[in-house]
């Protein structure tokens, strides 16, 4: 293409948008530039400027046309005059445009053919154009040219459609959719102009419908399966297609007389030509049954050709409903053909449709394939049903209500196929006596069933105003109270099940809450409709849209509820409207003599029940249908006029005996008979009803005659009956009870012969019972001292022996040390959940020394287990098994799976919870290390501080000796007896390991695993920070437990999960028997170090200063490392001396910690005159720090001020240490502390053996204690800190909660749209994602924000998990509402959101666009799940529940 018409190109396209841009705000030249463009050219017709840009839009490309569709928007439609003209020159040209845009190669968005929606959607254009461009008959001759593909009798074909013509099938349907617009407001008055002009249109949508009337027939396969499934698709995209536009063509026609009674004749005339060839070549059968006989033609639909789309027909029934509805039927008889019309022929091809229908469901057709069974499916399906299967019913009853009912019995027996089973008397007898097939017979039973079901349909479905004297609301009603019979529905559903009109409304908002109770969700499900109790009486057993599994339950759920509300369990046919008069004939059919003859003919069957094949269902209809008619004429004698005879008269007809020469009994008879057969036990109570209404009527009948001696006979004889029943009831009640008496004596004979052989089984069980109950009774003589979780005064508990059961191999074991190890399944993951400062991050991990935890509690390692216990070895096989499989399967196939096999994950062998490492069982270790019990002469803390510096002292000298390599060993001694050592100091001896190999192998395992996880380096298990790790993984797992119980107001001992109480048991007393596999010196190492950061020692630099210390991780460090110290020291001071002291350090410079960081504003609540010892103790031990740390502390607050910040700061240290010791030493818990409400201060002091004024501690021991504060104090950082120039953590630490949501989630949406990608120059986000742990907004699942982690590339939400939540996060995908969970690379899962609409669903993917709310419950939930660290957990349940999520690449979201 030459360079000069490019740039042409280009300076229109940019002179037209510029164009576009001026007429914005100047109206005079928008005026100008329509009047131009509408102009006539040279040429003649179609030479304007519009006409020529629309008529060649095709070949433009797609810039050209947006440039020019805008302009014509911003012009000519801006406009009323011109948008009119315009409306006019598109109308004319609407052919060719189409035909272009059928053959274009571009979607609809960008042809000029879109902007129909513009215009055809305005009323006053639309009827203009219908009126002078004669629109209707374009659009659909436009769209039947399209459709050229016709058969023999002119009927569409889509026989194997090319993909080419699908493309333009596809496309043609947007001319439908035009349609729809032009119909969608109707017109309030009608010119004789817009109704000529609406019926030339109508005649040319019969054309249409006329050539879909039979198409896509089909023949039953016999003897073979069809070879190739036939194409059924178009023909019901069609039909679904023009659902809408036909049901507007009726109200369009409802709305004028003239217009009704003219487009009812010609629906009419073109019926009668799709019928032609109705009778021809059909020879003429006459058919009769009891004195009854018609003409017929002789047609099987099991052999001929059947077709499912008969529009035209149902199209004819739709306006014979409005002739009634509108009364026009009664009002101009002489103008409507109703005498022309040959019932028939009305009734036979949709009566056709019906019996392919049961036939179908009778198995008559396997062999035709699936494409039958869909149609089948369609043509009952929400969507397509008002106008095919809801019309056939409605023709069928335009047909009955003309004819008699006993010829239309007697054709509807014959396209049935049961013809002679019903007219020759003892057929029944003779055919199954005959051994015929078994499918046959079943055949035939499922067909009489459905034609049963068919005549309840026919006289039992009334509810379309029109047919019945009804309006819409009543049947909208009536659908919702049938679909919530089935069982509570959501919203969402219910709206699913109705159908809806052309503006996708179900109309379901207006009666809702006339038939329903909203149930309100919880804190999952969804908000449920029930329907109210009043309702259920209006519940009808065989509603037309129920499908066969949907009835049943309705069956099943409203009998239930019978029985729940001690009714009888009968389910009558409601009380039915009466019909409208055009259809009043209707209800005769159910008193005709061949209903009658067809209801006699079962009842005999059931009667005579072994010589016949019948069904209990078969049967179950027939009492429906007797039900029915005696409702019906239980009705017309209450409603009758004065002077008026009831012709309606079932239940004389049911009274009377069979004629002479079979003398076979009356129905009532029969049902009576049937009343007391042990075989239906079901149906018991409908036949009671029946014959209870059949007393009342005969009640009524007698009331308005007189005759009260018939009338005690009928009561009588139901007296009667129901005393038999009674005394039948009882003597099996009876029978019953004698059988369980005898069944109980044999039982309890079996368990005494039992006993005797195994006597002394029997002695040994009685004496564990009693052994056990005396440890139980025992325990609460324990509570009675007061207990004490640590030092020399804890309380002693006596030891319990622990049994255990492998869940692997079901033996049972008991916890010893010396016995294989037993483990349980757990998880270690890296936690930022108790985080202050998430921006941290270990650069270097394998130099990085984890010793000392900073309180900011930046990122823990977190330790949880479902709780689940096996043997090590058992679980060591287990894992290989598991290990061997992922092996193969990576062979075969590259899908993850939930869990991460290289890393050591597998899934708990019981429960399937992730696991990635186990924990052994043991017994408490200080039990086992603390041997000294002699406490009478222990040092004080002032003591014990100087001896243990003096150990850590000699220590540090051996160390130093070992490492400087001496020539002469001589002179090694020499130094060692320079060297004081301390009495009774042993640095030489090594303590032996009590616990097992296998114990032993598992302790390291757990380790490694810990430090693994934790520092996300290789493992290593002679590393010397495993036992940190352990030690640390025990501390922060207990500081998270202790935070959830907190934050929901629980009480500290209460009733743990059993998971719960297991994993810290477990951990606590893992991380203090670990140092036993570590090396000796590794930790004393540790200790000597963790003590200098309290006790100053000058051989250690650069140790943290006290605001820099987690005083929790410390004192667990300190505890857990200090046997290492004290196995070696022989001078008597005992393991418990020392961990009491540990805590009492540890504690006050716990509560120097917050009296240099608490904020000392005063609250406005002073308290004048401190007097209390703890104020006072306060002030004192304030004034010292004063002094020590140069004044630069703030000014002297109150006392009381102090000591309440103090009790504040400290309780979640000494709830944490409360844990800590009671699963450390075993003592239990207080029953004060077990339970919630007050504070426990007091309580837990005394339970740690502290005094309750604190303060006291730093009184007993002043001497030393102010050494170390002075020391303390000194650090420069805490210089630093006092002069502002750094942060510190103040105490107690607020608990992390989510982010904020607002309550609307409309703000949010409006958040995420102004969000645009960081990295893409502003181009907005496709999927903008919300962060809930830190509120950052990312933009998800797109290359632009990829970055590599680990030398992977990895989207902006996994890169954001590693930064923000070591790994595990939690997301708000905006666009879809829905969370997002994450862990790692490989895992991931959906959640149900927190955001709700008014009718408690959550809406994922936005589908339903209904308002969402947050709900603060469900939001909740989702924090619980992170504060228990369950992300992972609930990911991978996830995943193991629904196995596409697994192959999702969750790494690029």
């Amino acid at each position: 293409m030459h360079s000069s018409i490019v740039a042409h190109q280009n300076f229109g396209l940019k002179l037209l948008s510029w164009l576009g841009s001026i007429i914005g705000y100047s109206d005079g030249l928008r005026r100008i530039l329509c009047q131009v463009g509408l102009q006539e050219g040279p040429y003649g017709e179609n030479s304007s400027l519009v006409d020529r840009l629309m008529l060649s839009d095709s070949k433009l490309w797609k810039g050209a046309r947006s440039v020019y569709h805008q302009l014509f928007m911003s012009s000519l439609l801006m406009d009323l005059r011109y948008k009119k003209l315009f409306a006019i020159r598109f109308a004319k040209n609407y052919e060719r445009l189409q035909s272009d845009y059928v053959t274009d190669d571009h979607d609809r968005e960008f042809s000029i053919a879109d902007l129909s929606v513009q215009i055809f959607t305005v009323p006053s254009l639309a009827r203009m154009l219908i009126t002078e461009e004669n629109l209707m008959t374009i659009i659909i001759k436009t769209f039947m040219d399209h459709l050229r593909h016709r058969d023999a009798q002119g009927r569409f074909q889509f026989e194997r459609y090319t993909a080419l013509q699908a493309f333009k099938f596809r496309r043609v349907q947007s001319l439908i959719l035009d349609l729809k617009y032009v119909l969608i407001s109707k017109p309030t008055e009608w010119s004789d102009e817009l109704r000529q002009k609406f019926l030339e249109g109508f005649d040319a949508f019969l054309e249409l419908l006329k050539c879909m009337q039979g198409m896509d027939p089909i023949t039953r396969q016999v003897g073979q399966h069809i070879e190739m499934e036939p194409e059924w698709e178009a023909a019901f995209t069609l039909q679904m297609k023009l659902t809408h536009v036909i049901s507007m063509m009726q109200d369009w026609c409802a709305l004028d007389e003239k217009v009704l009674i003219e487009a009812y004749k010609k629906c009419l005339a073109v019926l009668m030509q799709c019928h032609g060839g109705f009778t021809d070549g059909e020879q003429p059968i006459t058919l009769s049954i009891c004195g009854h006989s018609v003409e017929t033609i002789r047609y099987c639909v099991s052999q001929e050709k059947v077709s499912i789309h008969l529009p035209v027909s149902r199209l004819l029934a739709g306006l014979h409903v409005l002739l009634s509805k509108s009364e026009v039927a009664y009002k101009f008889p002489e103008l409507l053909p109703l005498s022309e019309l040959s019932p028939p022929m009305l009734i036979e091809h949709p009566l056709r449709c019906l019996v392919l229908c049961a036939q179908v469901h009778a198995g008559m057709w396997r062999r035709n394939g699936f494409s039958l069974v869909n149609q089948i499916y369609y043509y009952h399906n929400v969507k397509c049903r008002r106008e095919m299967f809801d019309k056939d019913i409605v023709m069928l009853q335009t047909g009955v209500s003309m004819m008699d009912p006993n010829h239309f019995l007697m054709i509807m027996l014959s396209r049935f196929e049961l013809y002679q089973i019903f007219s020759t008397p003892d057929y029944g007898k003779r055919f199954s006596s005959e051994i015929t097939h078994k499918d046959v017979v079943q055949q035939n039973n499922t067909l009489i069933e459905e034609m049963l079901y068919l005549i309840i349909m026919l006289v039992g479905e009334r509810f379309s105003p029109g047919v019945g004297q009804v309006n819409t609301t009543d049947e909208i009603k009536r659908e919702i109270i049938h679909q919530l019979s089935i069982k509570p529905m959501a919203h969402s559903e219910l709206v699913k099940s109705l159908p809806e009109d052309e503006n996708k409304e179900t109309g379901m908002e207006s009666v809702i809450e006339a038939v329903a109770h909203f149930k309100k969700p919880g804190l999952t499900g969804r908000g449920m409709y029930e329907l109210k109790p009043e309702c259920a009486k209006e519940f009808n057993l065989y509603f037309y849209h129920f499908s066969r599994a949907e009835q049943s339950k309705a069956e099943e759920a409203q009998r239930k509820l019978k029985r729940q509300n001690r009714e009888d369990t009968a389910l009558p046919p409601p009380v039915l409207p009466p019909f409208c008069p055009l259809f009043a004939s209707l209800v005769n059919i159910l008193q005709s003599d061949v209903m009658l003859c067809i209801m006699g003919t079962i009842l005999q069957w059931a009667v005579e029940h072994n010589g016949y094949a019948w069904s209990e269902s078969m049967l179950q209809r027939v009492l429906h249908l007797i039900g029915m008619a005696l409702q019906e004429e239980k009705q017309h004698l209450e409603n009758v006029m004065e002077e008026h005879v009831v012709t309606f008269t079932f239940t004389q007809k049911i009274s009377k005996p069979g004629e002479a020469p079979n003398n076979s009994p009356s129905i009532l008879a029969m049902l009576e008979t049937l009343q007391n057969a042990p075989y239906l036990e079901v149906h018991k109570d409908m036949i009671r009803w029946i014959l209870k209404t059949f007393n009342a009527i005969k009640k009524i009948r007698e009331s308005s005659s007189t005759s009260p001696v018939a009338e005690t006979e009928g009561t009588i004889m139901e007296e009667n009956s129901r005393d038999k029943d009674k005394a039948e009831r009882k003597r099996k009640a009876e029978i019953a009870r004698l059988r369980r008496e005898k069944i109980m004596a044999q039982m309890s004979e079996m368990q005494r012969h039992f006993i005797d052989e195994n006597k002394e089984l029997f002695q040994q069980t009685l004496e564990l019972d009693s052994s056990t109950s005396a440890v139980l009774d025992n325990s609460p003589l324990v509570s009675d001292v007061t207990l004490t979780a640590l030092g020399p005064a804890q309380t002693q508990v006596p030891e319990q022996r622990q049994f255990v059961t492998c869940i692997l191999c079901q033996e049972e074991q008991e916890v010893k040390v010396e016995s294989r190890a037993m483990v349980l399944a757990a998880f270690v993951q890296r936690s930022t959940v108790l985080s202050k400062n998430r921006s941290k991050f270990i650069q270097d991990p394998e130099k990085y020394d984890p010793l000392f935890m900073h309180p900011d509690l930046s990122c823990g390692t977190h330790t949880g287990s479902c709780g689940h216990i096996m043997h090590a070895h058992c679980w060591q096989r287990y894992f290989d098994s598991v290990q061997a499989k992922e092996q193969r399967r990576q062979q075969r196939l590259r899908l993850h799976t939930s869990y991460d096999v290289e890393n050591g994950e597998f899934l708990c062998p019981l429960c399937e919870c992730l696991s990635n490492t186990v924990i052994p069982l043991l017994l408490p270790p200080r039990n086992i290390f603390n041997s000294k019990s002699n406490f009478s002469n222990q040092p004080n803390l002032t003591q014990w501080i100087r001896i243990t510096s003096q150990q850590i002292k000699a220590l540090q000298v051996l160390r130093k000796e070992e490492s400087t390599p001496n020539t002469a060993s001589s002179k090694n001694s020499e130094n060692m007896d320079k060297l004081q050592l301390p009495d009774g100091f042993r640095p030489n001896f090594h303590p032996k390991n009590p616990y097992s190999e296998s114990i032993k192998e598992m302790l390291t395992t757990f380790g490694t695993a810990t430090y693994k996880v934790g520092l996300k380096v290789h493992p290593n298990e002679e590393d010397p920070r495993v036992p940190i790790m352990c030690w640390g993984s025990c501390a922060y797992t207990i500081q998270s437990i202790e935070r959830i119980l907190s934050d929901e107001d629980k009480p500290l001992f209460g009733p743990l999960p059993c998971r719960l109480d297991d994993c810290l048991r477990s951990l606590t007393r893992f991380a203090a028997a670990h140092w036993t596999v570590a090396s000796l010196a590794v930790v004393q190492g540790h200790f000597c170090k963790l003590f200098a950061s309290l006790v100053p020692n000058d051989s250690y630099e650069d140790l943290p200063c006290i605001l820099d210390i987690d005083m929790f991780h410390l004192l667990v460090g300190l505890v857990l490392a200090f046997p290492a110290l004290q196995c070696q020291d022989f001078s008597g001071v005992s393991l418990s001396t020392g961990d009491l002291h540990i805590f009492h350090l540890v504690t006050m410079a716990h509560i120097i910690q917050i009296l240099l960081t608490s904020c000392t504003e005063d609250n406005g609540m002073d308290q004048e005159n401190p007097t209390g010892e703890e104020e006072l103790a306060v002030l004192a031990l304030y004034k010292t720090l004063h002094q020590h740390t140069g004044s630069a502390l703030k000014e002297i607050p109150s006392g009381w001020h102090l000591w309440k910040s103090i009790r504040a700061g400290i309780m979640p240290f000494l709830k944490c240490s409360a844990l800590f010791f009671h699963y450390l030493n075993g003592v239990p818990s207080p029953p004060d502390i077990q339970v919630s409400g007050a504070s426990h201060f007091e309580h837990l002091c005394n339970y740690l053996s502290l005094p309750t004024n604190l303060i006291c501690l730093f009184q007993e021991n002043s001497e030393i204690m102010n050494s170390l504060i002075e020391s303390w104090c000194h650090n420069s950082e805490v210089k630093r800190y006092l002069e502002g120039e750094r942060d510190a953590i103040s105490y107690p630490r607020e608990s992390n909660k989510l982010i904020d949501l607002p309550e609307d989630y409309s703000s949010l949406i409006n958040q995420a749209s102004n969000f645009s990608c960081p990295k893409s120059g502003g181009d907005k986000s496709r999927a903008p994602t919300l962060c809930l742990v830190c509120g950052t907004l990312l933009c998800s699942q797109s290359y632009c924000c990829q970055t590599e982690l680990e030398g992977e590339d990895v989207g902006a939400c996994t890169a954001h998990t590693y930064s923000c939540g070591s790994g595990a996060g939690i997301f708000l995908r905006v666009r879809e509402c829905q969370v997002l969970f994450l862990a790692g690379k490989t895992k991931g899962c959906f959640y149900s959101p927190p955001y709700l609409d008014d009718y408690g669903e959550t809406d994922q993917g936005l589908r339903r666009g209904n308002p969402l709310h947050l709900c603060k419950e469900r939001f909740q939930k989702i924090q619980k799940l992170w504060h228990q660290h369950s992300i992972t957990e609930e990911i991978g349940h996830a995943q193991e529940a629904n196995q596409t999520l697994v192959g999702i690449d969750w790494q690029h979201l």
